[in-house]
């Protein structure tokens, strides 16, 4: 197991680099800071300061590798627009995310199992064709669409919901969970119920059934059981998903997770607070494909057997 958890992360660390390398790049194409944070009636000469106490009147080449240097020291300067440690910023806004898309996948997978096991125990019933016509239309529904409508019906016209922002009771928690999860529950619905139709015509199922095995420890005991390694790898890009694609749910929401906070970043041309974020973003979503693969490999041996030394 070892070895399995050791090849994946080497195969692994490949894509982290070029997003390390890329969101360097990447984040000076989107303008020059000085012309944001300096005032139109700025002169050279304050514009040749404000580039000097931030490096960026440095070469390109070695403002790379001073930012090279600050990934492996977790140094990523300091906020233009408030002056704080790029890195705690990033590190404190981050939980915030976890928590809505922790939240989010496990409402999902929950659904997802009893839902699709019971659509899965009673093929081409109406509870099973009614539960696949509500799957695909929420698998196929945007979520920035989704929370519009949310904000539109349910904030502004009822009156029921907060708007955005996280002060207040339960009840901010709604919008923001709802248009997160919907689209995970549909395709999980779909792959937990196709997963446990095979699994429930298996032999075993008739072996269990055939010594007296009662309906719900067939259903969640065996069948589930070997149903589990494809939901667990579509949960688990799922998750990543969630994790990655959180900024419109933030940004709509005013949630104060690390989606808002790269796209406020992106729009004051604050390179480290930028380069922080992504970083951080990039090495959880990394330690979760590890994971997700170790999960995986932990129930089925073919996983492990399969990665090439």
């Amino acid at each position: 197991m070892l070895t399995f958890v050791r090849r994946r992360i080497v195969s692994s660390a490949v894509p982290l680099v070029v997003v390390i390398l890329g969101v360097f790049c990447l984040s000076r194409l989107t303008g020059d800071p000085a012309k944001l944070y300096l005032p139109l009636s700025a002169t050279a000469e304050m514009r040749t300061d404000f580039m000097e106490r931030n490096g960026f009147d440095r070469p390109m080449l070695q403002q790379l590798l001073d930012y090279l240097g600050g990934v492996f020291t977790l140094d990523f300067g300091v906020s233009l627009r408030t002056g704080q440690d790029a890195a705690g910023m990033a590190l404190r806004a981050f939980p915030a995310t976890l928590q809505l898309a922790g939240a989010t996948m496990l409402l999902a997978i929950v659904g997802a199992v009893v839902i699709g096991s019971w659509a899965a125990y009673r093929p081409n019933s109406l509870a099973d064709r009614l539960s696949g016509l509500l799957s695909m239309t929420a698998a196929s529904m945007p979520d920035f669409w989704f929370a519009i409508m949310g904000v539109l019906v349910f904030a502004v016209t009822l009156g029921w919901l907060p708007t955005s922002g996280v002060v207040g009771g339960p009840e901010v928690w709604v919008l923001p969970l709802l248009t997160l999860l919907i689209r995970p529950f549909g395709v999980l619905v779909q792959v937990v119920r196709g997963a446990m139709v095979s699994a429930l015509s298996a032999p075993y199922v008739k072996v269990a059934r055939s010594k007296g095995a009662s309906e719900p420890r067939i259903v969640f005991g065996h069948a589930l059981r070997n149903a589990a390694p494809p939901v667990l790898t579509v949960a688990g890009d799922l998750a990543v998903g969630l994790v990655n694609g959180a900024v419109v749910v933030e940004t709509i929401f005013g949630w104060p997770g690390i989606g808002k906070l790269m796209i406020d970043s992106i729009l004051q041309r604050d390179f480290a607070v930028l380069q922080a974020a992504v970083l951080v973003t990039a090495v959880t979503i990394f330690a979760l494909n590890i994971l997700v693969d170790l999960c995986h490999a932990l129930l089925d041996v073919r996983v492990r057997e399969a990665v090439p030394a």
